[in-house]
């Protein structure tokens, strides 16, 4: 088998995209320089005042801009066009890339299909699409979301698989058995770089999210009644909070992972604590709701109890270790040690500025009409913070839980990176991005790759949370 090279057959496009991406940079140059010349009258406007074209230079370089970036992306679309249909290989690195990805590009041309078809029935997720900077994000985040879903089809070799003739190979290289390509490379013990940064989304787009979820829970659950009480009870968990933000971070994490600390059992320890949160969450906010209907609010609760309560039991033991309630039979939920120590101090550290983002959400909102009429019904205090304070602050709080999975993912990265984080061997980016830059003179790529990846997730989430953020002022 030949090398692949990165275009194969579509190299007939390479002088185009050359020629259109320089020309986007110049339009790009021109018009933050006419941006500062530009004459107040080359702005054209309607009768009532509103903005509709810019005229003159200024105006020429802002269509330029635009046009430009929409041939580069028709460009970029007809190389995974041509990748996905022509046959393996054809049409080089990246269009076998492509083609390994066929069911992420499915998955995400049906999901904005019907996302469009039903976008006014959606609320402010539907309203997303209204904003070209959302769908942006949005489609990048779901790409990565997509890939670690179908991270078993897509990756072309084992993570773990090592073959001592592909180490620090370039991209496109093919395996001496001649069964397939090392797309993206080899690593520096012969493992392929493409397969573990596509297993490695998987590893970020579980633990971010999820490890955001219940820093979320912590903080709202905390910061709702702080806010609303005030008095010693805001004094107390404002001190915690800010003794907890004043320690420094990449210190905590050192302390979390020595195997002094690791025996004595305070990770685990610190996760019973926090992942009781969003049981005693959804039990408040069940009670709040129908504390007036008392036979169904017992046997709501009840029920998150018993199903929240066994999920929480198998989430925080572990056979073995200091915490072990279930038997290993009915134990469905296997964490290693390193991703719950890695979890647990996630949480832990953002939990105090989501409490102290919402108890200052919840100062401004209490003073409201609404909140001083629910007050005068006579409605309970935990009613009101929670089916009326809370939704009314659900747009901050839907760009904060974004933009703080982007701030969880480039700490999990950081964390890889300082060999804080997962075991060695673990394809997750940090680590891989760690082992890659030891040999940064010899191989770029097995560094540069998962760099990347992360670099494009962060930017995803950041351009979300501006689209949601856009949207959720019009409400």
């Amino acid at each position: 088998m030949e090398p692949l090279s990165w275009t194969g057959s579509l190299s007939v496009l390479n002088p185009v995209v050359t020629g259109v991406a320089a020309l986007l940079a110049l339009a790009v140059v021109a018009q933050m320089v006419l941006s500062l010349f530009a004459p107040e009258q080359s702005v054209k406007a309607n009768p009532d005042g509103t903005l509709v074209a810019r005229g003159g230079l200024f105006g020429g370089s802002e269509k330029a801009v635009k046009w430009l970036f929409l041939a580069l992306v028709l460009l970029g679309l007809a190389y995974v066009v041509a990748g996905v249909l022509t046959p393996m290989g054809t049409a080089g690195i990246i269009g076998a890339v492509c083609k390994k990805l066929t069911p992420v590009w499915g998955s995400i041309i049906v999901l904005f299909v019907l996302s469009f078809r039903f976008k006014r029935r959606l609320g402010l997720y539907g309203k997303l699409f209204d904003s070209s900077i959302g769908m942006i994000g949005f489609g990048i985040v779901m790409f990565w979301v997509f890939t670690a879903i179908f991270s078993d089809i897509v990756a072309t070799h084992d993570v773990l698989s090592q073959i001592s003739g592909m180490k620090n190979k370039v991209p496109g290289t093919p395996t001496p058995d001649g069964a397939g390509w090392y797309l993206l490379g080899g690593d520096h013990l012969g493992r392929d770089v493409f397969s573990r940064v596509i297993a490695g989304s998987r590893i970020v787009i579980v633990i971010a999210p999820f490890a955001t979820v219940f820093a979320f829970m912590v903080g709202i659950t905390l910061g709702l009644p702080a806010g609303y009480y005030g008095g010693k009870l805001d004094t107390g968990l404002s001190f915690l909070a800010n003794l907890i933000l004043a320690f420094p971070v990449i210190l905590f994490f050192y302390l979390l992972v020595t195997p002094e600390i690791v025996q004595t059992g305070m990770p685990q320890y610190l996760g019973v604590v926090l992942f009781l949160f969003p049981i005693v969450f959804l039990m408040v906010l069940v009670n709040s709701r129908f504390y007036v209907v008392p036979t169904r609010r017992n046997v709501m609760v009840g029920l998150i109890a018993v199903v929240g309560g066994y999920f929480y039991l198998s989430f925080v033991g572990e056979a073995g270790t200091r915490v072990a309630v279930l038997p290993q039979s009915l134990d469905l939920i296997h964490m290693p040690g390193n991703m719950l120590i890695v979890f647990v101090s996630v949480v832990f550290v953002n939990s105090p500025t989501v409490f102290r983002i919402v108890r200052g959400i919840v100062l401004d909102i209490k003073t409201r009409d609404y909140v001083a009429a629910g007050q005068t019904r006579g409605e309970r205090p935990w009613y009101i913070m929670i089916w009326e304070i809370l939704p009314n602050a659900r747009g901050p709080l839907i760009v904060d839980f974004c933009l703080r999975i982007g701030y969880t993912t480039i700490l999990l990265g950081t964390l890889g990176f300082f060999g804080l984080g997962l075991s060695p061997e673990s394809p997750d980016w940090g680590s891989t991005i760690n082992a890659g830059r030891k040999l940064m003179t010899i191989a770029q790529h097995p560094a540069i790759v998962p760099a990347l990846a992360l670099m494009s997730l962060v930017l995803g989430l950041n351009l979300l949370a501006d689209g949601l953020r856009e949207e959720s002022l019009k409400d």
